[in-house]
């Protein structure tokens, strides 16, 4: 396995994706049923595959990656052959990032004495998904890219 087992609610969601994969290894519904009760280690590699499927189009189709705690933002844009990283930290323990009315203050005050901006770029080390993927474990969610856009013609 490539990636990790989607969770019970990511499998609800992609339940007729799921569907439609079982049938392309004309496996139907009755079918699936029995492979569940007799052959649970079966099962259990076709929910593996599926879910290496998945995340495979997912980190495909993803351009933008954003981490934001505390004290920090992370913003990633995920290019082919590299990734480019704007790093911001937040030197005012009386703010956070995380709460609105800080974050709302942060957008409306970027270029404040409190706040500091790094921007560097590295070829991928590893496979360009699998990185991605590690980044989304570590707390990193997929963005359109707004925040990333904006803060890039701001530096």
């Amino acid at each position: 396995m490539r990636y990790r087992q989607l969770t019970k609610e990511q499998f609800s969601e992609l339940h007729q994706e799921f569907a439609e994969f079982l049938a392309t290894q004309q496996i139907d519904v009755k079918e699936w049923e029995t492979i569940k009760k007799e052959k649970p280690a079966m099962a259990e590699e076709e929910l593996n595959i599926f879910s290496d499927v998945v995340w495979e189009d997912v980190l495909t189709k993803t351009k933008y990656l954003e981490h934001i705690s505390k004290n920090d933002i992370n913003l990633f844009k995920c290019s082919s052959k590299e990734i480019i990283r704007i790093y911001i930290k937040l030197n005012d323990a009386s703010k956070s990032f995380l709460d609105k009315n800080d974050f709302d203050w942060f957008l409306k005050n970027p270029v404040h004495k409190s706040i500091d901006y790094f921007k560097a770029s590295k070829k991928y080390t590893n496979e360009r998904n699998i990185e991605l993927f590690k980044l989304i474990e570590m707390g990193s969610v997929i963005s359109k890219g707004d925040l990333f856009k904006a803060i890039s013609q701001l530096i």
